[in-house]
């Protein structure tokens, strides 16, 4: 009862309204504990002036630790559903497959299908990043579970993000891990490949990394990003265009 009267105060009546409106369009339910999902789209680099003045009643948090939580719960519930959809498949295939689904930039692609882009930068002064958003997505589920447990939280990762966005067959055969495909090119062309960080400076409070890749002592591509894996990948993706031309 406590729960439906929440529900219905921040619906109607809330100063919240307009942002738990958006959330519906986005989960499909109202949420009875709203401040969670105000944290599920804080970022550690924002600097928001209403939030810092919230810190004595414990909200001046970022999305972080739901962010933890939400990873570990997309990791299992979508290994789960490749274990029991791959009834013969051994454990590198299904392990490969839970990687393409989990990974930042299918996060990234995610959030922005679902609109949560606008929502953060309602939330955040600082400029949105893609990983920002894939951070977002993970942060959100973890809300969700806190908010409704396991169960639905199951069904919403399966029903509203795999199976609404994702073509499960088209991913068997894809290979976006470019890094990994410029490895075995190198070593059938008897060739040597570094990665190197070039640079690291700071944006937005926030660690940016630029990646060189360099074969046989020559750079043949550089990228930036503030994940470095996230650059090499930029940059391996670039560097193979280059040398299978």
């Amino acid at each position: 009862m406590v729960q439906l009267v929440k529900k219905i105060y921040n619906k109607f009546f809330s100063e919240e309204k307009h942002f738990v409106g958006r959330l519906n369009s986005v989960l499909g339910f109202t949420p009875a504990h709203v401040h969670l999902f105000k944290i599920a789209f804080y970022h550690k680099s924002t600097i928001n002036n209403n939030l810092q003045n919230n810190t004595k009643n414990g909200l001046f948090q970022s999305n972080e630790r739901l962010e933890y939580l939400g990873d570990a719960l997309l990791s299992f519930v979508v290994g789960e559903f490749l274990f029991n959809k791959y009834i013969q498949a051994d454990e590198g295939f299904l392990t490969k497959m839970r990687s393409k689904i989990v990974k930042r930039k299918m996060l990234n692609y995610l959030a922005e299908q679902m609109g949560l882009d606008r929502i953060l930068m309602e939330f955040n002064q600082a400029n949105l990043s893609p990983s920002m958003m894939g951070n977002a997505l993970e942060a959100l589920i973890g809300a969700i579970y806190l908010e409704k447990g396991f169960i639905y939280t199951r069904d919403y990762i399966l029903n509203q993000l795999v199976k609404k966005y994702i073509n499960i067959h088209s991913l068997e055969s894809f290979d976006d891990n470019y890094k990994s495909q410029l490895l075995e090119w190198c070593q059938k062309h008897m060739k040597e490949i570094n990665f190197r960080v070039i640079s690291k400076s700071k944006n937005d409070k926030r660690d940016r990394f630029k990646v060189g890749v360099y074969i046989d002592g020559i750079e043949i591509a550089t990228a930036e990003d503030f994940n470095k894996k996230s650059a090499e990948q930029v940059a391996a993706e670039i560097a193979l265009t280059q040398v299978q031309t």
